[in-house]
């Protein structure tokens, strides 16, 4: 985030009637995100596989539209598998045609596995690509149509900072690839779609956020005592949506900073063991 972002005060607008479009909305930070935009009176478009209950993962894109709909919402499920571009396409018209436009795009969907070259198995790595890095470009895409129309435009792909420090290279580089890859469509649509007055930012956290998925793919309970809550990621993803299309475009933020930078100081409410008192576990690539 550069000192221009962090100095300057951004024209917010209501969210209220806005139609955001998550992808991974069934659980984890997407689910958060939908609640949060929900509570600001937003149209919610539920996109995720999970249409049925996980043994190990809770959540379904129902439960989740019945929570938006408690919340003040107005929901819409829809089941997606982001690796099929012509189910994305059809997925993102319907939400248009049923809310009358598209104003937010949140990639947010996800696959990871922590595993080196040697042993990943090729499968594996194409399903992160897919799912990571060529569904944000079909995504993007299908949705730029609505986008152009509307007159508070975003589009917000959870990915991180371009670190090039080799050590996150050396243990996990087909993830990495495939998260970065992310973070390049984000500064390469920015600028392509700043003459649309289209935002385009990406979200990371600063610290390892307490999913029910990663506690899954970590293995290590304990970790989650040094983690924080989906909420700071929820929280920030409003801020930033909530600005003018164009002030902010182009950034790969990171969610306690960008916070910061708009007068925010205090996170204690975001850790997930309020008793926790040693240090936070810092995410991947920060």
């Amino acid at each position: 985030m550069n000192s221009e972002l962090s100095n300057s005060p951004v024209q917010t607008e209501s969210l209220k009637g806005k139609t955001c479009f998550i992808t991974g909305a069934s659980r984890g930070i997407g689910r958060e995100i939908a609640l949060k935009l929900a509570a600001e009176g937003a149209n919610l478009v539920l996109a995720a596989k999970s249409a049925e209950p996980h043994p190990k993962l809770p959540g379904t894109i129902f439960s989740v539209a019945e929570e938006v709909t408690r919340a003040g919402g107005q929901a819409l499920p829809l089941q997606l598998n982001v690796q099929d571009e012509a189910q994305i396409k059809e997925c993102i018209d319907q939400a248009a045609d049923h809310f009358g436009s598209l104003d937010i795009l949140i990639n947010n969907a996800g696959a990871i596995k922590l595993q080196g070259v040697e042993k990943l198995p090729v499968k594996r790595f194409d399903l992160m690509y897919q799912v990571n890095t060529r569904a944000v470009m079909a995504a993007s895409q299908a949705a730029l149509p609505w986008l152009k129309a509307s007159g508070h435009a975003h589009i917000l792909n959870l990915s991180p900072p371009l670190n090039l420090d080799p050590a996150w290279f050396a243990n996990y580089a087909p993830y990495t690839i495939t998260k970065y890859g992310m973070s390049m469509l984000t500064i390469g649509m920015a600028k392509e779609f700043k003459k649309f007055n289209i935002s385009v930012n990406s979200l990371w956290p600063k610290t390892i956020i307490a999913t029910a998925a990663v506690e899954f793919e970590a293995g290590n309970p304990a970790l989650m005592k040094g983690a924080r809550t989906p909420a700071i990621m929820a929280d920030a993803a409003i801020r930033l949506l909530s600005t003018i299309p164009g002030a902010i475009s182009g950034q790969t933020l990171v969610d306690e900073d960008w916070l910061r930078s708009c007068g925010q100081d205090n996170f204690d409410a975001y850790k997930n063991d309020p008793d926790y008192t040693g240090k936070l576990f810092p995410d991947l690539y920060v």
